[in-house]
């Protein structure tokens, strides 16, 4: 593995930034959101989503799949970070779910951050995407680029 995307919630942008930091010390190259880039660039970690206000804002939540889509398949493996949010340890999206499902379709590893809340909707897809939970322990992708 050289090529690692993350996939979170935009709750957990500066979150992200942390650990892509992190990770590229470690070696690793690190893909960031396109948003989460944007933030990293500003210094603000305001999460802005204008198409609740805005429907023809859409185009751009859009773009921003798209752009992720297109960063997982050229990746070599996904990390997802899965904080808590709304009360929920262990957090996955339905955008990140999608995120994911991309990335187990194209047989390209899945770790977690953290272990998924038991309670989620998505419990069944998660299981049957086996992802690697990391508990918090970055050694498991940094052992793997250090012996390739």
């Amino acid at each position: 593995m050289h090529t690692l995307v993350i996939c979170s919630s935009a709750n957990f942008y500066e979150h992200v930034v942390q650990i892509q930091q992190k990770l590229t010390a470690a070696n690793l190259v690190v893909i960031i959101p396109k948003s989460a880039q944007k933030m990293k660039d500003a210094g603000d970690y305001t999460v802005n989503k204008t198409w609740y206000t805005n429907p023809n804002d859409y185009v751009l939540k859009a773009d921003l799949v798209r752009t992720h889509f297109d960063n997982i398949t050229t990746g070599d493996a996904v990390l997802v970070v899965n904080d808590e949010k709304h009360g929920r340890a262990g957090y996955i999206g339905p955008n990140v779910l999608m995120e994911m499902s991309l990335a187990w379709y194209q047989h390209k590893p899945i770790y977690l951050l953290n272990a998924f809340d038991e309670e989620s909707p998505f419990e069944e897809e998660i299981k049957a995407m086996e992802p690697i939970i990391l508990h918090g322990d970055f050694s498991k992708l940094t052992a793997k680029v250090n012996h390739e």
